[in-house]
């Protein structure tokens, strides 16, 4: 598998990761060893997880996996911390916290540092200077080797990584920022791609097949087995089954007949190589499944299909992302 930069530094990661959201939960380990394994064996490297996936049961089955199954300096595992569970506090980003969820990320995962460390969400309830020094505390201590956020707006990636470029003294420079993106959900280019663009950040799309919708599976209705037919995920997939969305999964599955090969891959091929995107990061229920989306690294959509897909799914940006002369 291709190895791409990830922003502007010298890490490395393959350029389709393995999402663990559902190790732990859904997953069992002997799902995961399936699935990590062929992974590895397709030129994976990027394995990203978060202190709150399964309640910590995903790092703690990865870090089962790691080294009895594959070698640890093979891998580069990304986790996150300062989404927590306090009903009155969704995320908290201070320094104390941040800096002991990545002590116990660091227990569970059975390693003594993360490649990438990313602060999980802007908490409005920390001056970000501290969250920052918090990052700055992870790399140099050795625990981290890298860092980045996830779901920061645009004003919010630009402050952080301006701040961490510009104040005085030796900062880390954010690597990353993890937000969803597919040909489904849009949104991040009207301000959280162009900042990241300019500020050298590589992009981690989440759910990149459009939280499923994407494969086509709903075109004849919910699947049983589907997220769209569980009682705690139907939610998550139920903004992605209107009118506007199966415009552009009817799209995607006529460029997938005319290239003879699937849905999943047109999409997955779409937002992997789309401009500033580092590396899409994949879930998958079983290693099957997971094979069948990694075997799309033989494949690079024409020009003339991408061109296609970006006007079926563009997304309205007006005043004041477009040259107000044109308005």
């Amino acid at each position: 598998m291709e190895q791409r930069h990830l922003g502007r530094t010298g890490l490395r990661v393959s350029r389709i990761g393995l999402g663990t959201l559902t190790w732990g939960r859904d997953t069992d380990e002997h799902d995961a060893a399936d699935q990590l394994k062929a992974f590895w064996d397709a030129g994976g490297t990027l394995v990203d997880t978060a202190d709150v996936y399964g309640g910590g049961e995903a790092e703690y089955l990865l870090g089962r996996l790691v080294g009895s199954l594959i070698p640890r300096e093979d891998l580069v595992i990304a986790t996150k911390a300062g989404n927590v569970s306090d009903p009155y506090r969704r995320v908290n980003a201070s320094r104390g916290h941040l800096l002991a969820a990545l002590d116990a990320s660091l227990e569970r995962l059975g390693t003594d540092y993360v490649d990438l460390w990313q602060v999980h969400a802007f908490d409005p309830a920390t001056p970000l200077e501290e969250t920052l020094q918090a990052v700055d505390l992870a790399v140099s201590s050795g625990r981290a080797r890298y860092a980045g956020v996830s779901d920061f707006c645009g004003w919010q990636l630009a402050k952080a990584a301006t701040w961490q470029l510009a104040a005085p003294g030796v900062r880390t420079r954010l690597a990353s920022t993890q937000m969803e993106y597919s040909l489904l959900q849009r949104g991040i280019e009207r301000e959280v791609l162009p900042a990241a663009l300019d500020l050298g950040i590589g992009l981690l799309p989440s759910s990149p097949l459009g939280r499923g919708v994407l494969t086509g599976k709903y075109r004849q209705g919910t699947p049983a087995d589907s997220r769209g037919a569980s009682e705690r995920l139907a939610p998550f997939v139920e903004p992605y089954l209107d009118d506007a969305a199966a415009r552009v999964v009817d799209a995607v599955a006529t460029a997938a007949d005319g290239l003879a090969t699937n849905p999943l891959q047109v999409a997955l091929a779409w937002v992997r190589d789309r401009p500033g995107v580092a590396a899409p990061i994949l879930g998958a229920r079983n290693a099957g499944q997971l094979a069948e989306a990694l075997s799309v690294e033989a494949l690079s959509l024409p020009y003339e299909i991408c061109q296609a897909l970006d006007d079926v799914s563009a997304p309205v940006h007006r005043y004041p992302d477009q040259d107000w002369s044109t308005l």
